[in-house]
């Protein structure tokens, strides 16, 4: 059964920057997991491997927003669902107990150590899905 195709909005007016940011977001928490899993994955491979983590999420909201189609708009729904859950998560535990994360991770204390910019990022993700998904139901 073939694809539906839906209008390429996602990739397109503001929605290039939110691909840009991402795509500079994935490249960062790879490079951070790749450096800290390499060089001193004894020390807290719980922090290390959430880096990693949140590098393939970054990474798989990456390609599908740049995509575009009903499958990847999917994709990148479940992929920002995730990244804001993860980082509320992991934002709680670092707060309430600094003990579970001996070492930061790309969403420690809600991404403070990035401005902020990972709790921002998937709500921004999600506010963009959302009005672009109704752009492309009105055309």
């Amino acid at each position: 059964m073939a694809e539906r195709t839906a209008p390429r909005t996602l990739g397109t007016g503001p929605g290039r920057a939110l691909i840009a940011v991402y795509g500079i977001f994935a490249l960062s928490a790879t490079a951070r997991a790749a450096v800290q899993i390499g060089s001193k994955f004894t020390e807290a491979p719980l922090a290390y491997l959430l880096s990693a983590f949140a590098a393939v999420v970054y990474i798989i909201a990456t390609v599908a927003l740049a995509k575009g189609g009903e499958t990847w708009r999917r994709v990148a729904l479940v992929s920002c669902s995730i990244e804001l859950a993860g980082v509320v998560a992991v934002g709680l535990l670092t707060i309430f107990d600094a003990t579970a994360f001996p070492d930061d991770t790309v969403w420690t204390d809600f991404g403070r150590g990035y401005g902020y910019v990972p709790l921002v990022l998937p709500v921004i993700g999600l506010l963009w899905l959302r009005y672009a998904g109704r752009n492309r139901a009105a055309a």
